[in-house]
Formats: structure tokens, sequence, C-alpha cells
């Protein structure tokens, strides 16, 4: 197997195990394109065993985060059909190793979208409607150590997605503007606007479109991307209720069920 075979595999026996693995930047010099090719050597590892893609997310969009670990633009990630939950149905505490969870606006497709060239109108007029979500984040590396590479390599931290309603077309709110309020087990713990994404979350969309396009991907009808958080990420323990409220979307509660 060839080195990224290795760490590919090193990822999904993380999972398998539920035992989180040290940052694979220390283990080998690689590039970016290097990391998601480890990401998509997992991805057709799911595929081999019946999963199916059903979306996809983007990451570091805030110019913090970006700052923090020394890039320019953001990263992105898979979302299989088995990573969407029911809203206020008891997730499984097992299937994540170290959740943390955060708000963001889902766009569903109706029709294909495809880069280069991809541009805010164009981007707009392939949405169907859109979503309050939650996005559970993870991290199949230890203590949440992640550079770059590492982040891009697990699959850009993904974990799963509650999606709330009900669908609101895009031409109903200004996503620039719209607030978040987020609340964990009752409380006020964060707050934010879609205009922390990239400016807008549809700019996060465009990017997706065109990075995924140079890569010979489309985007396809019913598929869902997460665009990027609203907020910083919060806990995400076992037992936890959180709820997003976003202003002309309304809100969307996760919770993750008692450890077995």
């Amino acid at each position: 197997m060839s080195t990224l075979d290795d760490l590919a595999e090193g990822l999904l026996q993380a999972v398998r195990l539920h035992s989180p693995i040290p940052p694979i930047s220390a283990r080998a010099a690689l590039t970016i394109d290097d990391a998601y090719a480890i990401q998509l050597l997992q991805v057709d590892a799911w595929v081999r065993d019946g999963r199916r893609v059903a979306g996809h997310k983007v990451g570091l969009t805030s110019t913090a985060m970006r700052r923090q670990l020394g890039v320019a633009q953001p990263d992105f990630g898979h979302l299989t059909e088995d990573m969407f939950f029911a809203e206020n149905t008891a997730i499984r505490a097992e299937r994540f190793l170290q959740p943390r969870i955060e708000p963001e606006i889902a766009f569903v497709l109706s029709r294909p979208l495809r880069g280069p060239g991809v541009n805010v109108a164009t981007a707009i007029a392939a949405v169907d409607f859109i979503l309050p979500a939650l996005e559970i984040i993870d991290s199949r590396i230890a203590e949440w150590e992640i550079g770059i590479i590492d982040t891009i390599a697990d699959n850009a931290s993904s974990g799963g997605v509650v999606l709330g309603s009900p669908p609101v077309r895009p031409d109903q709110v200004d996503l620039r503007l719209a607030g978040c309020v987020l609340h964990r087990n009752g409380e006020v713990v964060a707050t934010g606007a879609g205009g922390a994404v990239l400016g807008s979350p549809v700019n996060a969309l465009a990017w997706l479109a065109n990075v995924l396009g140079e890569r010979g991907v489309g985007l396809e009808p019913g598929q869902v991307v997460l665009p990027g958080s609203m907020t910083a990420a919060v806990p995400f323990d076992a037992g936890d209720v959180v709820t997003s409220v976003v202003a002309g979307l309304g809100s969307v509660t996760a919770r993750l069920g008692e450890s077995a």
C-alpha cells in the first residue's frame, strides 16, 4: 500500500475502533492535494460499502480559522446519506469520537451545479430551498490537534447533519443578514449571522461548485450543501440538546443520546 492508502486506512480504522489517532501531518510530508486524495480514498471505501454521497460541506469559512491554520481558502468534505439525522430524535453518542456542533444554513439543490465559472447568480439559481441546519463536526485526530492537512484528509471533520423545517425559498431571506442564536441545554452559547460565512453563504456555495468542478465533480439535484458555520463550534456531549434559531428560517434542534 502507498503512504496515502496507509493514512486513509488509519482514519477508517479510527472509526472502526472508536479510537482517535495522532495527527497524520506528523507522519508524512503531505500537500493539500495529498490530503484530498486521502479523503477520497475513504469516500471510495464508503461507497464500496454501500453508502451514498448525498452532499458536501464547506469548512474554514471564517477568516479567523483560516488564519489560525495558515490557509487562504476554505476546504470541503463529503456528506453521506447516513450522516443525516432526524430532528429532535436522540442520536447515538457512540456514533462520534469527540463531537462538537455548529449552526448553518443548508442549501438543497434543484438543478446540477458545476464549475468552473459559477458565480453567485448561477449558484442561487440552482437552489431549490434552504433550511436551518446543525452540523455535528467530529475529528478522528486525537484532541482535535489538527492542521489543514489533517482536517482535509479527515473529510473536513464531518460527523453528522440535522436539518430543520419548513423549507424556505432563497429569495425570501437576505442570507447575509440572517441572524442566528445558538442554545445549548436552554442557555444561549453563541450568536452570529450568515455574513460570517465568506460574506454570504451563497459565496461558499459558488466556491464549492468551482473547486469541485476543477476536480471533475459536479453538484447534483437533491444534494445538500452546508456552506459553513455562522458561529464558533460548541461542545456536544451525551445528553445535550442544542437548538439553532435563524431569523427568517425558523429553528432546528439536535439531541445527543446518553452513552451506552
